[in-house]
């Protein structure tokens, strides 16, 4: 399953996010406290400690944004390739249920696009892209629907009262 808004931080999130350690600096040269400074900035006080660190070490450039901490593997074009074949499901690529688990996922890859990534990267990779965990539900093979409902709508009604 996919969430909406997609998966790890916008640019914009990210260039709000710099702003706040830019404002941090500006305190930092009023001679502010650290825990005045996040308390009004609503970030942890270890934070505004690693800010202020940063500025003596390397100015203001220090706080800017770095981006992102890794570059994926695969680009866009590609995952979206990677999003058909989850589609196809795990039958169509030789597994005998239909569960996909982030080791066949990671098989997959290696597979499709001769990318090693490990089971965690994969995880990683699944929830960058707005992709979530979904647990099967398990549901007795004797369950008959039909049964169900008459129950809900005509037993349950007097059990209840």
């Amino acid at each position: 399953m996919r969430y909406a808004q997609g998966g790890g931080f916008t640019a914009q999130e990210q260039q709000r996010r710099e702003r706040v350690r830019l404002a941090a600096a500006e305190r930092f040269e009023r001679g502010d406290g650290n825990r005045v400074i996040a308390a009004d900035l609503r970030v942890t006080v270890r934070s505004v400690e690693r800010w202020r660190q940063a500025l003596r070490q390397g100015g203001s450039a220090g706080l800017e944004s770095k981006g992102p901490q890794s570059v994926p593997r695969l680009g866009e074009r590609q995952f979206a390739q990677l999003e058909r074949e989850l589609e196809k499901g795990p039958l169509a690529h030789g597994w005998e249920d239909q569960r996909w688990t982030l080791a066949r996922i990671k098989t997959l890859i290696g597979r499709r696009f001769h990318v090693s990534y490990t089971v965690q990267g994969v995880w990683k990779l699944l929830r960058r892209n707005g992709w979530s965990c979904q647990q099967p539900v398990r549901r007795a093979i004797e369950r008959d629907d039909g049964a169900v409902e008459v129950w809900k709508k005509q037993v349950w009604p007097q059990v209840k009262a």
